[in-house]
């Protein structure tokens, strides 16, 4: 027996800060709006222990806590949120055709795509161990906590530098822990971290495990290019590695750049195909933060409305 596709004005693909935002903005001008959370509700922000640096929490919040908060606003104005994943998307035509675990079908006026990204890991048992307890993936979001203390920045680009000298304004030392012999960085950013006192730079070194405790991480045990280990005391451990942003379901309809961000025009949240929108990490390869997550949630709420309004 055929079953007609469920019809739906807005469809909200991904439940972090950007999808459950969006979730709020868009039930609240009754867009009929429907959201699925995929393999990770909350998004990255529920394997964050403390988070300190979103308004409106003075004393801060645990990250589960604050996705569990926000998402409870949207369900207040009436957005319909659910378990489960987009396993295909035709976005050839309006309305766009989604299917949800292979056996739900949805056909929707507009799509805002939330999915985020995946921050890229080394592969340790001991990473998976202590992450949250010491290994994170954002400088920026945890690095308060290590303040005063010694820490590592796996990578050797950009963002590694960045954020080896975010870290280096609030922390004791901070090891660069780099693959090769050269920084992949800018010369400006290799200048900048190179000419810092409290930057140490661990060249032709690779992480070899992770060490700790039941108090987190502890140091880090290394190997060079001639398989001689060095063990570092550090509290902190931290991966710039780089980002997968969660967009290869979309890739045969959304245009997006060599690393497979989803390109937006620019002050808007709109994608290459007319009433596709994206929101968050996946379309953010600067920022990567709650707030601006949050901040273009709402904007893709707003653009859809916009888009309908139009119709």
């Amino acid at each position: 027996m055929n079953i007609s596709p469920e019809r739906i004005k807005c469809l909200i693909v991904g439940g972090g800060p950007a999808g459950y935002t969006a979730a709020i903005y868009a039930s609240r001008a009754n867009l009929q709006t429907v959201l699925y959370e995929g393999l990770q509700p909350g998004g990255q922000l529920t394997t964050t222990t403390e988070v300190e640096n979103f308004p409106g929490y003075p004393q801060g919040v645990s990250g589960p806590e604050m996705m569990l908060q926000i998402r409870e606003q949207a369900g207040r104005f009436g957005a319909d949120i659910r378990l489960g994943s987009v396993t295909k998307a035709d976005l050839s035509q309006r309305p766009f055709l989604i299917t949800i675990d292979d056996t739900h079908h949805i056909e929707a006026e507009t799509v805002i795509i939330a999915t985020g990204a995946t921050a890229k890991y080394l592969g340790l048992p001991s990473e998976e161990k202590f992450r949250g307890q010491g290994v994170s993936a954002c400088a920026t979001c945890d690095g308060f906590f290590y303040r005063g203390l010694d820490v590592a920045v796996v990578g050797g680009g950009d963002t590694a530098c960045e954020e080896a000298i975010y870290l280096s304004n609030i922390c004791k030392k901070v090891y660069m822990i780099v693959r090769r012999n050269v920084l992949r960085a800018s010369q400006a950013m290799q200048k900048r971290v190179l000419s810092t006192p409290n930057i140490e730079m661990l060249w032709e070194h690779q992480t070899k495990e992770v060490l700790g405790d039941m108090s987190g991480v502890t140091g880090a045990l290394l190997i060079n290019n001639a398989d001689v280990e060095k063990k570092i005391d550090i509290q902190g451990f931290f991966l710039a590695i780089g980002h997968t942003p969660n967009s290869e379901l979309f890739k045969p309809y959304i245009a997006t750049d060599e690393l497979g961000y989803i390109l937006t025009v620019s002050g808007s949240t709109k994608t290459n195909i007319s009433g596709v929108f994206a929101a968050g990490d996946v379309q953010d390869s600067r920022y990567r933060q709650a707030i601006t997550a949050a901040a273009t949630g709402c904007m893709a709420a707003r653009d859809a409305d916009s888009f309908l309004s139009e119709q």
